[in-house]
């Protein structure tokens, strides 16, 4: 029987509160509803905008437009749905925004400087870049780092403020693209002949992974007890690994008589060739 009670009373309280707070409830979710489409809209819109304009259409602006929605609505539904007035939370947050600047110093630096990139045009998405070591297509720039993508298809997250502070190089597509596969040609050959024929070999071979109008090229790069040390320059297409072309280009190379495929053997041979007398 007293369980009966309590279920009851409980019942009762509960059904209490949601008559004496049904309003709220009721704006509450509204509000919620509101804002959301709100933000589908507005952030559809800006993307359309960004894309039509000349400011790069990165998602820090996307971003930047969801926080602020989002914010709005947490200042109109505190008074009546919380009991809060809004001026205490813009309060609270200037007082302890002074604190916070020094515990958020990196993040805050991070989303000036994406700011300070998207608004300058330094970097957009489709970018070609070399910084700090990595190379890469820019994907994104997010409120803290700019996404760029290598070409083994590695993400490398770079904080926005060591874009703004580090050399920053763009890339071409021919540069981005060039990649070298050394070798070593005999030194009893012409070398303008083996060039040649190397590159005879290399275009025939690798067709299908490079730049229309870019053919394979031969550099030499010096000598050494084997024979004239060079390398195969391929600019190769978007996409494709370093690793994966390197190894076309050596299948391409391989079983030229110009080449040093043994350097010992090389060295032997020549030894045992017999020398001219005055």
């Amino acid at each position: 029987m007293d369980t009966t009670n309590t279920v009851v009373t409980n019942t009762n309280i509960a059904i209490t509160w949601l008559t004496n707070n049904l309003s709220r409830i009721i704006f509450f979710v509204v509000a919620i509803a509101v804002a959301w489409v709100a933000e589908r809209i507005v952030c559809k819109a800006l993307r359309k905008a960004l894309d039509k304009s000349n400011i790069p259409s990165a998602s820090i602006f996307v971003n930047c437009a969801r926080i602020l929605i989002w914010f709005f609505w947490l200042l109109i539904v505190l008074k009546p749905v919380f009991g809060v007035e809004p001026t205490t939370l813009v309060t609270a947050l200037g007082v302890t925004g002074i604190a916070l600047s020094f515990g958020l110093k990196d993040t805050i630096s991070n989303i000036i400087g994406g700011f300070g990139l998207m608004a300058g045009k330094v970097v957009q998405p489709g970018d070609q870049i070399t910084v700090s070591g990595y190379s890469g297509i820019v994907k994104d720039v997010t409120w803290r780092n700019t996404i760029v993508i290598s070409r083994d298809g590695n993400e490398f997250w770079i904080p926005n403020s060591v874009l703004n502070t580090a050399g920053l190089t763009k890339m071409t597509e021919a540069n981005e693209a060039f990649i070298t596969v050394p070798f070593t040609a005999r030194g009893d050959r012409d070398l303008n002949a083996t060039a040649l024929e190397i590159e005879r070999a290399t275009n025939a071979g690798t067709e299908d992974i490079r730049l229309d109008g870019r053919p394979c090229q031969v550099r030499y790069t010096g000598f050494s007890p084997y024979g004239a040390e060079g390398n195969v320059v391929i600019f190769a297409k978007p996409g494709l690994i370093p690793s994966v072309v390197r190894n076309q280009v050596a299948r391409a190379m391989n079983g030229l008589d110009c080449l040093v495929m043994d350097g010992a053997a090389s060295v032997e041979a020549s030894a045992a060739a017999p020398t001219s007398k005055d």
